[in-house]
């Protein structure tokens, strides 16, 4: 299918959050700060990966929104880019299902089960490789989550009281324990926190 997606980004001044949004958004606020003097320190981040991000603020405001890269993307899945009208166009013919035919070896009572499963033994052993590969993503994006949350700790909150406490209440998942621990640290970047974290402690529950 084709889809279009902007990434969102988050900046703070100090420990105040001054922009999320879109990429020219943020660069516009963080642009009127710095120029403004308003803060000695500007941070920005990829509000998903919380991955650091360097904005060129040289120049005028037209001239740094002019440096940015896109912030959409096409991801293309068995569509042209566009047909008559703009809109998708699938490639002619039937979509290709890429079976491919190798050797599986297991023990006999393996085979036995197999073959009493609905739709055979093929169809059986798909089910349970789509089934692992499910869960496997499932781990992996809590993983990148609690990955994204550290990282988002480290930079804005490295020397707040609690930090310790916090980053092992993150990785045991334990919700109560992490809002315990980053009770004291200014309120935007605890706000922040709690919401990048949020999917691993729901992940626990």
């Amino acid at each position: 299918m084709n889809a279009s997606f902007t990434k969102i980004y988050i900046a703070f001044a100090g420990d105040k959050r001054i922009a999320y949004g879109s990429l020219s958004d943020v660069a516009t606020a963080v642009k009127r700060v710095v120029d403004q003097s308003l803060s000695p320190a500007v941070s920005v981040f990829d509000a998903e990966s919380s991955e650091p991000v360097e904005l060129d603020l040289r120049g005028t405001l037209e001239e740094v929104l002019s440096r940015l890269p896109s912030e959409s993307a096409e991801e293309e899945d068995g569509f042209s880019v566009s047909g008559a009208g703009g809109h998708p166009r699938r490639a002619p013919g039937r979509p290709r299902l890429g079976v491919t035919a190798r050797e599986v070896t297991l023990l006999p009572r393996h085979w036995e089960w197999l073959a009493n499963q609905p739709g055979g033994a093929s169809v059986a052993l798909r089910k349970l490789v789509e089934h692992a590969r499910r869960s496997a993503g499932s781990e992996d994006r809590i993983r990148r989550v609690r990955e994204s949350a550290y990282r988002f700790m480290f930079a804005m909150a490295g020397n707040e009281s609690g930090f310790e406490e916090a980053a092992r209440a993150l990785f045991a998942a334990r919700p109560e324990r992490f809002d315990t621990a980053i009770a004291g640290w200014p309120a935007d970047i605890r706000e922040h926190a709690k919401k990048v974290a949020e999917p691993v402690f729901n992940a626990g529950q």
